[in-house]
């Protein structure tokens, strides 16, 4: 998945006003033609992937048959209606789960956390990095209704080639969320000054999450090519700016880069725990950091698995009847 910049944001770009992007260092290339080589080859592994489970569910039926015709009449209609039970019994259950769910997130549109991503950038985006953000989104509003103490979610600046994308998405039409084409100053031109734009740049450290206020992550993919954007577009809409406080709990091997998804989790998880360290270990995959003061036992048991998680929740949000819909 691409970083956006920000500690939290992830994302970070260019004080240059020019909408062009600079040309690229040496670096910079070999990261891109490495991104592009993973890309064409995800397309592949998806279509493996496919196959595979086609396979097996070939092989369940094929077993089911065989087994049916082993045994007797009576058996036969007890072992179906067996099964028609246990399908009640589990669509029962993902009903309630998803009733309840709904109920959560109808209740964050009211008490929530307010939580902004930004969509103005897509114009600095190629076509497979919206699409990168697109699923980032989509992961987002996933791990979202399955938190105990959801945010309300908003999209700013939802139109163009993002807006087209996200349209694409099964049920996008009916998510718990606010999706406004105008930008965040537009829409909430009467709450500017609750305002806060998450930003590795900004000097101010979160210390806690204010109810009151209103938190605005950036949404550009490929942080390279655009280096203190979101900071500069802050500053000139007069806007507060603030950054996760990473650094008072961990050493990142890299950079202190996020994607908008993680940086999401982690606020869910902050409001979950109040504990940003719990938070951060529990999001931040391991090969991207170690800690401040070598307390690597404590934190490293809760965290990892956390990308089979991610894969969970994404398919779980695509099939889940439009998405948790209302």
């Amino acid at each position: 998945m691409e970083p956006v910049q920000s500690d939290q944001t992830t994302l970070e770009n260019s004080t240059n006003d020019d909408s062009n992007p600079p040309v690229l260092s040496k670096n910079a290339r070999k990261k891109l033609l490495k991104q592009q080589r993973f890309e064409a080859n995800k397309a592949q592994k998806k279509a493996a992937i496919k196959e595979q489970k086609q396979r097996k569910l070939e092989e369940k039926r094929r077993e089911w048959d065989e087994k049916l015709a082993s045994i007797s009449e009576e058996e036969k209609a007890k072992l179906i209606q067996s099964r028609i039970e246990l399908r009640r019994e589990r669509m029962e259950k993902v009903l309630e789960e998803r009733e309840k769910k709904i109920e959560r997130l109808t209740r964050a549109k009211e008490e929530g956390q307010k939580i902004i991503i930004d969509l103005e950038f897509s114009d600095l985006m190629t076509p497979n990095e919206i699409h990168s953000l697109v699923q980032q989104i989509m992961y987002c509003y996933a791990v979202n209704g399955k938190s105990p103490l959801p945010g309300h979610l908003w999209l700013t600046g939802c139109r163009g080639e993002i807006e087209t994308q996200l349209q694409r998405l099964p049920g996008f039409g009916k998510w718990t969320i606010e999706k406004e084409s105008r930008s965040y100053v537009e829409a909430l031109q009467d709450q500017k000054d609750n305002l806060v734009y998450l930003t590795a740049d900004a000097e101010t450290v979160l210390d806690e999450l204010d109810p009151k206020k209103i938190y605005i992550i950036g949404g550009l993919v490929d942080r390279n090519r655009w280096k203190g954007l979101t900071r500069k577009k802050a500053q000139d809409q007069g806007i507060q700016t603030a950054k996760l406080p990473i650094g008072n709990y961990l050493k990142m091997l890299s950079s202190q880069v996020l994607t908008v998804n993680q940086v999401v989790e982690i606020l869910l998880k902050f409001l979950e725990t109040r504990d940003w360290k719990t938070a951060f270990f529990q999001v931040i995959p391991q090969r991207k950091r170690h800690e401040a003061e070598a307390e690597v036992e404590e934190g490293n048991s809760e965290e990892d698995g956390s990308g089979e998680s991610k894969k969970k929740c994404i398919e779980q949000s695509s099939t889940d009847d439009g998405n948790l819909s209302t």
